[in-house]
């Protein structure tokens, strides 16, 4: 059995490296997959509780925050669609102001 600090040493390293490339990056889809990636990082943070303290209600709330992941990430790309038909470009610092 492996046991719950490696999950969390895992967990920690993969919300890092979504961190950092949420704050260095400048390619909107570049950012929305951080985010991703970020999620995924807490929601094996929460499997990984609740698989220590034999209970399912973190592996709900898992669920749950893939569904909201899912749905983030169906209206983050409509968003990044729509500006980059407007703009021609997804780049976060030439995106500066919602006027078209």
């Amino acid at each position: 059995m492996v046991p719950l600090g490696y999950y969390l040493i895992l967990a920690a390293g993969l919300f890092a490296v979504g961190a950092l490339g949420a704050i260095l990056r400048r390619n909107a889809l570049i950012v929305l997959m951080s985010l991703e990636l970020m999620l995924n990082a807490a929601n094996l943070t929460l499997v990984a509780f609740a698989r220590a303290h034999h209970d399912m209600r973190g592996h709900v709330l898992a669920f749950l925050v893939i569904a909201v992941a899912a749905a983030e990430a169906a209206v983050g790309l409509a968003i990044v669609v729509g500006v980059f038909r407007t703009r021609k470009t997804v780049a976060v610092d030439e995106i500066n102001e919602m006027k078209f």
